[in-house]
């Protein structure tokens, strides 16, 4: 079978997608319930979002099967839900959206995805990058651009924290130095880290996207006004050169596929095309469903009084479990942060790599997921000095009795790799 060179980048196994292959093979069979997976990036089950989603699929199935399940739809998507969406949002934050300025997406990723293809890439121009302003950021990103060397990951500024504690900082003035800048993306809050973009941060970047004429789209799939599942530093704003993307995926409807995008309409109108042009449409009887809760209240309440606290008091119980079970006179650290579906380790010693960590912790039937899948150029990104492959994600949407299990094992396991390196050294 003969590829093309876009079709020889898309049809390649990421390192992640290896990994997630390897899970899948390893719990196949009747020992899957031995395996501690803290790799899992799927949302907890709340039960109060399981029960309102049900809800609010069982009505749409009942009242809009035949107008929404048995007819094509609007490329842009169904007319309830955008007109859902401009009422929420110019309700909650004083806006003035019209159908104009909203696209509908079966997944943010795939909108994602059309962005990527719409705004980086060859064109008239040369050859325009997609740009990560700050590493570590989804891995899923990697996977959005159809070119060889497509897409750039800036690397961040570290700021220990304490003894145990670090975050990342926007490094805006080599963002600044990045040429061929065709779009920029960044997650926020962000997987892996849970870390959200404050004011300052996100004008910086609007500027600079104004300053050089291109897109920034923002993704938060984590944060505001919902699932809200970790801290958020800055509300929705509206800009000129500024795309929201939302999802319903985190917020407990992951398997439906349906999320939006606000923005001006000179780039709305090229996401619904794309859309038409892809995949005709999202789904509409998740939409319809989206339409209910979005307008009745019951995301907001969902998301105010069971998924933000769910994910707060999960973090607090992995910040403890790892204070007590990890080696007191090792430098790893946590990135800070209040809530959010992950734990991001960084493990700051020449012994250590997340490799080695994750080959040692499948041996006792535990997967986590190594650092180095969340940044573009991990083994030789200026500035990082190794840093990418010190690191590695824990989730934290798995029960409370495996992560507790899992972070024992993950602690032993670092004992075990000091204790091999002392002994090569002698």
């Amino acid at each position: 079978m003969e590829l093309s060179l876009s079709g020889t980048k898309m049809a390649g196994v990421s390192g992640l997608r290896s990994i997630m292959d390897d899970v899948a093979a390893s719990t196949a069979d009747a020992s899957a319930g031995e395996w501690l997976n803290l790799s899992v990036g799927n949302p907890a089950t709340i039960a109060d979002a399981g029960e309102m989603w049900r809800a609010a699929l069982t009505d749409s199935l009942a009242e809009d099967f035949e107008r929404a399940g048995c007819h094509y739809g609007p490329s842009r998507g169904s007319q309830v839900l955008i007109g859902a969406v401009v009422e929420y949002f110019n309700r909650t934050y004083g806006w003035q959206l019209g159908p104009q300025n909203v696209v509908i997406g079966p997944g943010s990723q795939m909108l994602c995805f059309a962005a990527a293809a719409l705004f980086a890439g060859p064109g008239r121009l040369g050859d325009r990058k997609m740009v990560l302003p700050m590493v570590p950021d989804y891995t899923g990103y990697q996977g959005l651009c159809m070119h060889d060397g497509g897409i750039v990951g800036v690397p961040p500024l570290i700021e220990r924290q304490g003894e145990h504690s670090f975050r990342y900082a926007l490094d805006i003035d080599a963002l600044r130095r990045q040429p061929d800048i065709g779009m920029m993306l960044v997650s926020s809050p962000g997987n892996p880290t849970g870390r959200a973009l404050d004011r300052a941060e996100l004008d910086a970047l609007t500027a600079l996207a104004a300053e050089r004429d291109v897109p920034l789209l923002l993704d938060q799939a984590y944060g505001s006004p919902f699932p809200r599942i970790a801290e958020v530093h800055t509300e929705p704003v509206l800009h000129d050169h500024l795309i929201n993307c939302f999802s319903a995926s985190k917020a407990g409807l992951p398997g439906e596929r349906v999320g939006f995008a606000i923005g001006p309409p000179k780039y709305i109108d090229a996401l619904a095309s794309f859309m038409s042009n892809s995949v005709l449409h999202a789904p509409q009887l998740p939409q319809a469903a989206l339409a209910r809760v979005l307008g009745d209240g019951r995301l907001d309440r969902v998301t105010r009084e069971a998924i933000t606290p769910y994910y707060r008091e999960k973090r607090r119980f992995a910040a403890g479990l790892l204070a007590e079970a990890m080696p007191p006179d090792m430098d790893w650290r946590m990135h800070s942060g209040v809530g959010g579906m992950f734990c991001w380790l960084w493990v700051d010693h020449p012994w250590f790599d997340d490799l080695d960590l994750y080959r040692r912790l499948k041996e006792r039937r535990v997967f986590v997921v190594p650092g180095r899948h969340f940044f573009v150029d991990p083994l030789s990104s200026p500035g990082l000095d190794g840093h990418a492959t010190r690191c590695f994600r824990i989730s934290l949407s798995t029960e409370e009795k495996v992560l507790s299990e899992g972070i024992r094992h993950v602690a032993d396991v670092l004992r075990e790799m000091r204790a091999s390196a002392v002994s090569a050294d002698t």
